[in-house]
C-alpha cells in the first residue's frame, strides 16, 4: 500500500503537465501513488501525462483517468475513489511540491492531533505584489484553519471520507471542505511551501484578481450560491 496517494485533476494543461509529473518522480520513488484525473482536455494533456508517468519509474502505481465530467471537485473526487493509500494530497496542475513534501504529510498526521492540513504557498511571478499577496494567504489560513486548493490540501482518507469528499459545487469547494474538516480537526499549517504559478493574477492583474477572489469569498460567506460566483469567477 502506498503512503500517500496525489490527486491532480487537469483540464488542458498539456503544455505544463510533464513539468509537474517529473517534478514528483522522487516521491513515486519512495512509493506515493499519483492520480491524474482529466475533466475533458481538447489538447495533448492525456497522453503527455501518460507519457511523463512511463518516463519517471516509482514504486506504486499510477493512473491517467478521463470522461471525468468538469470541474474540480468532481475530478477531485474521481481520483480519491481510485486512491490506494490512507492519506490523500490534492495538487493543483500548476502547483509545484516541496521536494520532502510526502514526508512532511506523513508526519504531520502522525498522531491524531491533526487530520488534514495544507502547505503554505508561494506564488511564482514578476509582480511584487504576489508575495505580498502569498503571504496574506498563509496568514489568513493559519489564523482562520480555511485553506485554498492553491496551497495543496491533505488529509486522512477517513477524515475525506467523514465529511463526504469534496463538495459538488462549481467554485468555492475548497473553502467548504475545509469549513466541514475543521468539524474533525484543526489544520496542520504547514511552513514548507509549494510554489504556484502566478499566470491568472498577471494575466488579469494583480489587484484586480485580489479584489476579485475577496469579493466571491466575501459573497460566498453571505450565502451567494456558487453557480452565480462561478459566472462571476469567469
Amino acid at each position: 500500500m502506498p503512503p500517500l496517494s496525489i490527486v491532480l485533476p487537469v483540464l488542458n494543461e498539456a503544455q505544463g503537465i510533464a513539468h509537474v509529473l517529473h517534478a514528483l518522480a522522487p516521491l513515486r520513488t519512495r512509493g506515493a501513488q499519483v492520480i491524474v484525473v482529466d475533466g475533458g482536455s481538447t489538447d495533448e494533456t492525456v497522453s503527455r501525462a501518460c507519457q511523463a508517468l512511463q518516463e519517471s519509474k516509482g514504486a506504486a502505481p499510477w493512473q491517467v483517468i478521463t470522461h471525468v465530467p468538469p470541474g474540480r471537485a468532481n475530478q477531485m473526487n474521481a481520483g480519491a475513489r481510485q486512491a490506494l493509500a490512507p492519506l490523500l494530497l490534492f495538487l493543483h496542475a500548476d502547483t509545484l511540491l516541496p521536494p520532502q513534501a510526502d514526508t512532511l504529510v506523513v508526519g504531520a498526521l502522525r498522531g491524531g492531533k491533526h487530520q488534514w492540513g495544507r502547505f503554505d504557498v508561494l506564488i511564482q511571478g514578476r509582480h511584487p505584489m504576489l508575495r505580498v499577496v502569498a503571504a496574506l494567504m498563509n496568514l489568513r489560513s493559519r489564523l482562520s484553519g480555511i485553506a485554498t486548493g492553491d496551497q495543496a490540501l491533505f488529509m486522512t482518507r477517513a477524515a475525506f471520507d467523514a465529511v463526504g469528499g469534496f463538495p459538488a459545487q462549481p467554485l468555492m469547494e475548497d473553502i467548504e471542505i475545509s469549513k466541514r474538516l475543521l468539524r474533525v480537526s484543526r489544520p496542520a499549517c504547514l511552513r514548507a511551501r509549494v510554489i504556484t504559478s502566478g499566470r491568472r493574477w498577471e494575466t488579469r492583474g494583480v489587484w484586480r484578481t485580489m479584489l476579485l477572489m475577496w469579493s466571491l469569498r466575501f459573497a460566498y460567506w453571505r450565502g451567494v450560491s456558487p453557480q452565480r460566483l462561478a459566472q462571476r469567477y469567469r
